[in-house]
C-alpha cells in the first residue's frame, strides 16, 4: 500500500520537473526533439555515411554554440541528455555502431 501511495505521489512530481526543465530551457526541447527524430527516421546505412562524412570536418557554428552552453550549464546538459540518449543509443545499438 505504502509503495503505491508513493508511486502516485512521486509520478506528477516528475513529471512537473521534466515540464520545469523544458520551461527553463524552451530551445532545448526542439533541439532535443530534432535529434531524436534525425535518428529514428534514418536509416543505419546514412548514419554511417554521416558518419564517414563528419570526420576531420568543423561543427557548424550553431551547434558549437549549442554544445559550448551546455559545457557552461550542468543542469541543460543533463535535461538535454536525459532526452536523446535512449532513442540514439537504441539506433546506434541496433545499427551495429556500439556493442
Amino acid at each position: 500500500m505504502m509503495k503505491r501511495i508513493l508511486w502516485f505521489t512521486m509520478t506528477p512530481a516528475l513529471l512537473l520537473a521534466d515540464v520545469a526543465i523544458a520551461q527553463q530551457y524552451p530551445m532545448l526541447d526542439a533541439v532535443a526533439d530534432r535529434v531524436v527524430q534525425k535518428y529514428q527516421q534514418s536509416s543505419c546505412e546514412q548514419l554511417w555515411q554521416e558518419r564517414a562524412a563528419k570526420k576531420g570536418k568543423p561543427m557548424p557554428e550553431g551547434e558549437q554554440r549549442a554544445i559550448q552552453a551546455m559545457h557552461n550549464d550542468a543542469q541543460m546538459r543533463a535535461a538535454f541528455i536525459d532526452r536523446v540518449a535512449a532513442p540514439i543509443a537504441n539506433k546506434l545499438f541496433e545499427c551495429g555502431m556500439i556493442p
